[in-house]
């Protein structure tokens, strides 16, 4: 069994495994890591592309594209390890990158997940739109950044140098305690992509357990590589996912209230879509509510089985109000302009 087992997800991805694959396996040369590649049914020939010129990495083949969330679980149900670290195909990591993060999980038992710093590899003096230096949600389930606050990334002068507790990790790039992956099952796979890592977050937090990010680990993110940012299907996954998320988690005595909030916040996102000639990004929403109402038998019986223990306290890492307000209508753009008392 390795201690820590780095977990590349691929998807047709041959294009940044030839790009990044060779610095992962020369920047994590540590003795107690194994290297793999889990291919989601790729058909470009990345897997025994691979296997060709990496014989030192171990490939995982998946007969089709489970999503992030699917492949995952699949991949790591075959690992034995302490520790996975998931790491995306199209993120450059840098000398020493691993360290810092098995230390602190070796140090900090009662951490189930941390990330690093993750930079822009286009920009790199900029944070990249997928972690930045950790994730926040709303009290209405609006994911944003250390870093980054819905479209505005803000440049790195080291502002967020600190260790610091947050709300989810990134899924572009976390270490994750197996132990505690198991205890709290994993992503969903019913998410597909895109807040599957929230939601394991979430999970974490009600076990009573910990997230941290750590910027003394570096890694650069080319993003949008599985699909594109203003893809119609990624607004599909966005909508319909944080209200699966959004039943599963929220507390009782919030729980009616904040989802009516947000499905009026979502009618907005609709009339602006209409507004801007989005009409695809229309359709992506109302298929997210279809779909959420279809779901909602097996949502509930997720919310009722879930875990939630007595040390779960995590109310300081959530922002009690809601961010589209503070950034559309009162301009704060910046995580600290938020004034999160965290």
């Amino acid at each position: 069994m390795a201690k820590v087992a780095i977990v590349i997800l691929s998807w047709n991805g041959i294009i940044y495994l030839k790009n990044f694959l060779g610095v992962t396996v020369t920047n994590s040369s540590f003795p107690e890591a194994e290297i793999f590649v889990a291919d989601n049914g790729s058909i470009d020939g990345s897997a025994d592309w691979v296997e060709t010129n990496f014989p030192s990495v171990n490939i995982i083949r998946l007969d089709k594209n489970y999503g992030f969330a699917g492949g995952y679980n699949l991949a790591l149900q075959q690992i034995s390890a302490d520790y996975f670290i998931l790491l995306n195909s199209d993120i450059e990591v840098t000398p020493g990158w691993a360290g810092p993060l098995i230390t602190f999980m070796e140090e900090n038992p009662d951490v189930a997940s941390c990330q690093p710093k993750i930079l822009s590899w286009h920009k790199r003096d900029y944070f990249e739109h997928a972690g930045a230096a950790g994730g926040y949600i709303d009290k209405y389930g609006f994911p944003f950044c250390r870093g980054r606050v819905f479209n505005n990334v803000e440049k790195d002068y080291g502002q967020y140098d600190s260790v610091k507790e947050i709300f989810w990790s990134s899924g572009a790039c976390m270490i994750v305690r197996a132990e505690a992956w198991k205890r709290c099952l994993g992503f969903d796979a019913d998410f597909f992509a895109h807040m599957e890592e929230i939601d394991l977050c979430w999970r974490f937090h009600r076990a009573g357990l910990k997230v941290f990010f750590i910027p003394q680990s570096v890694v650069f993110h080319v993003g949008g590589g599985a699909l594109p940012y203003k893809s119609p299907f990624k607004t599909y996954l966005n909508f319909r996912n944080n209200l699966f998320l959004l039943y599963k988690n929220l507390p009782h005595h919030r729980f009616h209230t904040t989802l009516f909030v947000r499905k009026l916040i979502d009618g907005l996102a609709v009339l602006l879509f209409i507004f801007t000639g989005k009409f695809s990004h229309v359709r992506s929403v109302w298929r997210a509510h279809i779909d959420y109402y279809r779901h909602l038998p097996i949502l509930k019986k997720q919310r009722e089985s879930m875990e939630t223990s007595s040390k779960a306290e995590f109310s300081n890492i959530i922002l009690n109000k809601s961010a589209v307000f503070e950034f559309y209508i009162k301009r704060n753009r910046t995580f600290e302009k938020l004034k999160m008392n965290i």
